[in-house]
């Protein structure tokens, strides 16, 4: 790292030090003890310009306390079978860690529905799974490799991505967004495996939307992508629909490898983290059913732009394939 960015550190850790103790107290919930990494974070995100950096952190900070963030791990989903029907329909885990320590997280895009609850469970479980790794498994990662980790490897199975995807594009939209205005630079690599001809078609126009910094993130990989993953975990680590070359997703896969299931170990230690934490939450106020809403800012330029690109470039697909009507029955699910 050069002067230069030494510098900006330096300066943006001296605005941070004039701002009020409330943002202070939720900005170490945010930095899990290491505040120049998370600063740097920041940093790379408005391409190193302090200014911009020190409005959106202070932002995401304000973001927290107005939707109690930091107390978002203490607010179980209720009932369980609410929670599973959740976890069947966002298909997320933590299927091991990478050579080097990070952990890797497989997401089903293909074959998660979003449609057993309301928008606002799907932004709380994301948020909580967001927050579980912040607090919990990086921190946890950190003390078992013996030096700092801060970020994660995402592998994106596409399988079943079909063109009534775009009946979610609200809903990942505000996901997304929440992800990039609060939780930037986490991920350091996206793995896309198992990519029908509809994510290629939609790539080659998004691609060149995105800033370098992004598109330098992204390897769209070969089938179910085991040999180029085998180059930076170990088998075990390999996510259920990975393992086998020409298999598709595992989403109706049994066992314990299918990360995305409430009955993995990863999933089984998070809710028990949450319940457990809600217990003690419980002597101020009883627990409730109803789900955590969470305001989500807006979306920045280019992410708009993305959404716009990816909805057209669905209806031209489905022009193309001769089925003028179909995407008018869908309807965008609004927050």
């Amino acid at each position: 790292m050069g002067m230069a960015s030494q510098d900006a550190i330096k300066q943006l850790a001296a605005l941070m030090d004039q701002v009020e103790e409330s943002l202070k107290s939720t900005f170490q919930n945010m930095h899990q003890g290491y505040p120049n990494e998370t600063f740097v974070r920041f940093l790379k995100a408005r391409e190193w310009n302090v200014g911009k950096a020190h409005k959106m952190l202070v932002d995401s900070l304000n973001w927290r306390i107005q939707n109690r963030i930091d107390n978002i791990l203490s607010k179980p989903i209720i009932p369980a079978d609410l929670y599973r029907a959740i976890r069947d329909s966002q298909l997320i885990g933590l299927s091991g860690y990478s050579k080097e320590g990070l952990p890797v997280i497989a997401i089903g895009v293909g074959h998660s529905t979003f449609d057993k609850a309301s928008v606002h469970y799907y932004v709380q479980s994301h948020i909580q799974i967001n927050e579980y790794r912040d607090r919990v498994v990086l921190p946890a990662a950190t003390k078992k490799y013996g030096r700092h980790i801060g970020t994660c490897l995402k592998v994106l199975d596409m399988t079943g991505l079909k063109l009534s995807a775009l009946s979610q594009i609200k809903l990942l939209t505000i996901i997304s967004t929440v992800d990039d205005l609060n939780y930037p630079e986490k991920t350091g690599t996206y793995y896309i495996v198992n990519a029908p001809y509809i994510f290629s078609a939609c790539w080659k126009v998004v691609k060149p939307l995105l800033q370098e910094r992004t598109r330098r993130k992204v390897r769209v990989l070969q089938g179910c992508g085991r040999d180029e993953l085998l180059e930076v975990m170990e088998y075990e680590s390999l996510p259920h629909f990975c393992r086998r070359e020409g298999s598709g997703s595992s989403r109706y896969s049994p066992g314990a490898d299918d990360c995305f299931s409430l009955d993995h170990p990863f999933h089984q230690q998070l809710y028990s983290y949450i319940k457990q934490q809600a217990l003690h939450q419980e002597f101020v106020a009883p627990i409730k059913q109803g789900s955590f809403h969470v305001d989500v800012p807006e979306s920045d330029l280019e992410g708009t732009n993305i959404v716009k690109t990816i909805e057209s470039e669905l209806h031209n697909i489905d022009d193309r394939n001769g089925l003028p009507h179909s995407m008018n029955k869908l309807k965008i699910d609004s927050a």
